[in-house]
């Protein structure tokens, strides 16, 4: 048995690691000519993962933390994507756009709310610029059910797209309402329907435990339901609360959270639930069929984590296209301008519209592997860090390894000589567990860090 009373001590605010160093050390000292000079010696064998950022929504959802744009006027839309192709032109000026792309994914806002037409046109545009896709490339959309058609379907299908995700959160009635965000069960069922008639066999449905008015009776009554629809992959967040990043957030009532003893308690059954029921856990927030891709990486060990959550498309350069879209490459990040004005602007200049990013040391690409390798496959090849970078971990690493220590004696992780392994119960608190081995968070009093809560 699990005393989750003595796991609530571990419920602190930390990075949820989509990258490292993590978006708050990214700076405006990075700038356009950094990423041109980037390109210019990226090496050319290297495969690219396009990330396309559709950021605008008819309506808040209270709970999303993505940056969106909350509009109805068509208008809007059609300059936006008219403004995406003249950043894809721009961006073949400076980067080899003949390189293998193994991945694409639209992300959002909601990239479903754009019109079957807009979204054929945007795949036209990329496809023409980008003119080498594997023939094994992952390409994935993410869909609010409220905003899909059999029309959407049709020309995702003829695009290439191959996966989708998705949004759901949650089931229950007063959670949808307080969340703004009524979704029948029906209409998510109806969606996958028309993406399983069309051939999309891979399907994700993203959950979120965590949200006002949830109880664990509730969210287990979620989960039974959504089980019916035999998707291929789960994915079930932790709600981040971050009040002053994101307004919306500020319309819930704090007292109507479960508590984190109820929320690892969550965690805790819905991983028992989905192993019971045929799926395996994948990283620290998917369950994913065992004849799924991403189940056959993690036991190769070769899960890789990106903006975009877990992937098997690792050793790519990611490029961000859109408005506050992220892109990274060996060492570098690169963050599109926020605020639609100055990306337009920038994008009128001629010039790539970056905002800030990020120059990678050697101890930042250490530090990255180690936890990228723990976050992914909960499992770290010690003697392997030490032959890839030339050093003597446990000497390197000698303070983050003396504050594992306390997990070590939970039994939440074991460290032999050559190996650090997450059982599966400390895989809930993986988070915590990467934490020693961030360099910049260590700088951070405890309660001056600006990051969601762990659990």
């Amino acid at each position: 048995m699990i005393d989750f009373a003595k796991f609530v001590k571990y419920s602190k605010p930390g990075p949820r690691y989509t990258s490292y160093p993590t978006a708050p050390e990214f700076s405006e000292k990075f700038t356009q000519e950094d990423l041109k000079t980037y390109f210019k010696n990226q090496d050319k064998n290297r495969s690219l993962s396009l990330y396309i950022h559709l950021p605008f929504c008819r309506s808040a959802c209270y709970f999303c933390g993505c940056n969106t744009i909350f509009t109805s006027k068509e208008d809007k839309k059609t300059r936006y994507i008219e403004y995406l192709k003249k950043e894809l032109n721009i961006l073949k000026k400076y980067l080899d756009t003949k390189r293998v792309v193994t991945q694409m994914h639209f992300g959002g806002g909601t990239p479903t709310f754009f019109s079957p037409i807009q979204l054929e046109d945007v795949i036209k545009t990329i496809k023409s610029i980008f003119p080498n896709f594997s023939s094994d490339a992952e390409l994935s959309c993410e869909v609010d059910p409220r905003y899909f058609t059999k029309e959407h379907m049709d020309v995702l299908k003829a695009g290439g797209v191959n996966r989708l995700s998705f949004g759901v959160q949650d089931l229950d009635e007063t959670v949808q309402k307080t969340i703004h965000r009524i979704q029948p069960f029906e209409l998510t069922q109806n969606v996958i329907k028309i993406a399983r008639d069309a051939g999309i066999k891979s399907i994700n449905t993203d959950l979120i435990y965590g949200l006002p008015h949830q109880t664990k009776e509730s969210f287990k009554k979620t989960l039974e339901k959504m089980l019916t629809l035999d998707v291929d992959r789960f994915a079930v967040f932790n709600y981040a609360h971050v009040p002053w990043l994101m307004k919306t957030m500020r319309k819930f009532d704090e007292t109507t959270f479960p508590s984190p003893h109820e929320k690892l308690e969550m965690l805790k059954d819905t991983i028992d639930f989905f192993t019971q029921n045929g799926y395996k856990m994948v990283g620290m927030d998917h369950f994913a069929k065992p004849e799924d891709e991403l189940f056959k990486a993690i036991e190769k060990g070769e899960l890789h984590r990106n903006f975009q959550g877990y992937t098997t498309k690792g050793g790519a350069d990611l490029i961000g296209i859109g408005v506050t879209s992220i892109g990274n490459g060996v060492d570098y990040y690169a963050q599109n301008f926020k605020d639609l004005e100055d990306w337009e602007k920038a994008i009128d200049n001629g010039d790539l519209p970056i905002f800030k990013g990020y120059k990678l040391s050697d101890d930042d690409i250490l530090r990255q592997f180690v936890i990228m390798e723990l976050m992914s496959n909960f499992s770290l090849n010690m003697k392997k860090v030490e032959n890839e970078f030339k050093i003597s971990f446990k000497e390197y690493f000698k303070d983050a390894l003396l504050a594992l220590k306390e997990f070590e004696n939970a039994n939440l992780i074991e460290i032999s000589d050559d190996k650090i392994e997450v059982s599966q119960t400390g895989s809930m608190l993986i988070r915590n567990i990467c934490m020693p081995f961030d360099a910049y968070l260590n700088k951070i009093p405890e309660d001056k860090r600006r990051f969601s809560k762990t659990i």
